[in-house]
Order: structure tokens, then sequence, then C-alpha cells
């Protein structure tokens, strides 16, 4: 019996594998494609930013200053993934004998990773750029 049921689901086992593969390989390109990103942005801002630190500018709200363009393409990205999401994973889910509803749960949840991810990117090279020096940064520029 056990031989039988093994039978049945491993093309769903090998494919979890797949998709977990190429998953975190998306997350990993995603995630430096946003560094990338907010690098060009910052050195395109570096006069700015230096501006606003010799003005009183805190590292949190340089960050903050970056960061939020980046926030709302997310939460829209997000937002517009969802529709497809669900329909997809309720075509798959419709296959099995014993199936799940998906609540909006699944996708806060997903959202706020995305979000946590996307900001800890973002957030890394925002904090280095309100961290330089910025009379060195306006001398440069």
């Amino acid at each position: 019996m056990d031989d039988a049921y093994d039978s049945m689901y491993k093309a769903e086992v090998s494919m979890s594998k797949i998709i977990t593969w190429f998953t975190g390989f998306a997350i990993l390109t995603a995630c430096l494609g946003l560094l990338g990103l907010i690098s060009f942005i910052a050195a395109q801002r570096t006069r700015e930013i230096g501006i606003r630190k010799v003005l009183g500018a805190s590292i949190g709200s340089v960050t903050a200053l970056l960061a939020k363009d980046f926030f709302i393409l997310v939460v829209l990205g997000n937002i517009l993934a969802w529709v497809p999401a669900w329909y997809l994973l309720n075509e798959w889910l419709s296959g099995f004998a014993y199936r799940i509803n998906l609540g909006w749960q699944v996708f806060l949840s997903a959202a706020v990773v995305a979000l946590i991810l996307a900001m800890g990117t973002v957030s890394y090279r925002a904090v280095k750029a309100g961290m330089a020096n910025p009379v060195k940064t306006l001398r440069q520029t």
C-alpha cells in the first residue's frame, strides 16, 4: 500500500524539488537586481544625500527616502501577482481528492516575506549611502 501511494505522489515530490530550486534562484536573482538598482540610484543621488546629511538628515530618513519607491513597487507587484497565483493554485489543487481552500493569509504571508527580503536588500545599500561622509561625497561630485 505504501508503494502504491509513493508511486502516485512521486511526480509531485520531484516537481516540488524543482520548484524549490527555481524559487530560490528567482529570489536570489531578484535580490541581486534590487541591490544593483539601489546602488545605481544611490550613486545618482549622491549629491542629494550629501546635502540632506549636511542639513541634519538621519541615516533612517535617508534610508526611508531611498526605500520608499521600492516598497511601493513590491506591494504593487504582490497585488498584481495574487490573482494569477490564486487561479493557478486552485487549478492545481483541484486535481487532488482531498484539497484545501486557499485563504488570504497565504498571500499576505508571501507579501510580508517579499517585503522583508526587499527591504533588507535595499536598506543594506541605503544605510551604506546614509553613513557616507557628506563632505567627501559633495567634494567628489
